[in-house]
């Protein structure tokens, strides 16, 4: 069956004075918890341009992490993350008429991954990112939501544009501003050896795609490595809060579908 190992870590940073970023998991009580709902983990970056950056990440990712069990059993992941990510996007849409916050707006950038069999969804809104590393290489499977990227994929920017341009953190998509929110989702087949990296731009904006591979594939423990990966984030600049969840595959268990039902396939 499905066999991971999963740390995280999450620092303020040297400048700022609160933490903005907030992470959670589901990890499943019992083999059959495994197979009928699997595995997540989530990610989310408060905006700090509004007042309560705080409050939208840690609501962000109560809603995902409390509502991911409470789904049927056997829910198929693709059609799941994305309705968790729209319910996310109403509670914290919902704090801003709550007399408690006084109609003070708030928002949050959101990356979400579930695993369960042989298959990882992705889902997001925002410049979180998700990371899949596999044989040393990491390969970004989220696309920021971001105004200058939308302008290099219309070939307006280079990428060493927007890794230099000063609005290169202005969202065009964020959870809770809107009553309406369209996450991105992807489904990838694992391997036994992956690892998967979940962070906010702390850690992105400040280590390469190689660095990061380079961290995360070490033969040490995992808890070790993600503090590894945190610090040296932090190390380098450390202007904003950094935290990341990396999530390493042990082992899988193939599957095929049949009416919409998992069967097993036989090892190779």
């Amino acid at each position: 069956m499905l066999d991971i190992q999963f740390g995280q870590a999450s620092d303020f940073g040297k400048v700022r004075t609160n933490n903005e970023d907030a992470m959670g998991s589901f990890v499943p009580a019992s083999r059959h918890q495994a197979r009928s709902h699997g595995y997540l983990f989530a990610v989310a970056d408060g905006v700090g341009g509004m007042d309560l950056g705080e409050v939208a990440s840690a609501t962000a990712i109560q809603t995902v992490t409390e509502n991911f069990p409470k789904a049927p059993a056997g829910t198929m992941l693709p059609s799941l993350m994305p309705r968790l990510v729209e319910l996310a996007n109403s509670a914290v849409h919902d704090c801003t008429l709550n007399p408690k916050y006084q109609g003070r707006k708030m928002a949050t950038t959101l990356v979400t991954c579930a695993l369960r069999y042989d298959q990882a969804v992705v889902c997001h809104v925002g410049d979180s990112r998700c990371y899949m590393v596999r044989n040393g290489q990491a390969r970004q499977l989220t696309q920021d939501h971001t105004l200058v990227n939308e302008q290099r994929k219309m070939g307006l920017l280079s990428e060493e544009d927007v890794a230099e341009s000063a609005s290169r953190h202005v969202l065009i998509r964020s959870v809770g501003p809107e009553m309406f929110v369209a996450p991105d989702t992807s489904s990838h087949t694992i391997l036994p050896g992956d690892v998967f990296v979940l962070c906010s731009d702390g850690l992105h904006d400040e280590m390469k795609p190689a660095e990061i591979a380079r961290i995360v594939s070490q033969q040490k423990p995992i808890d070790e490595i993600v503090r590894e990966l945190v610090a040296r984030a932090v190390e380098i600049d450390g202007g904003d809060n950094t935290t990341a969840q990396v999530i390493r595959v042990r082992d899988v268990e193939r599957v095929a579908m049949y009416r919409g039902r998992p069967y097993r396939l036989p090892s190779a």
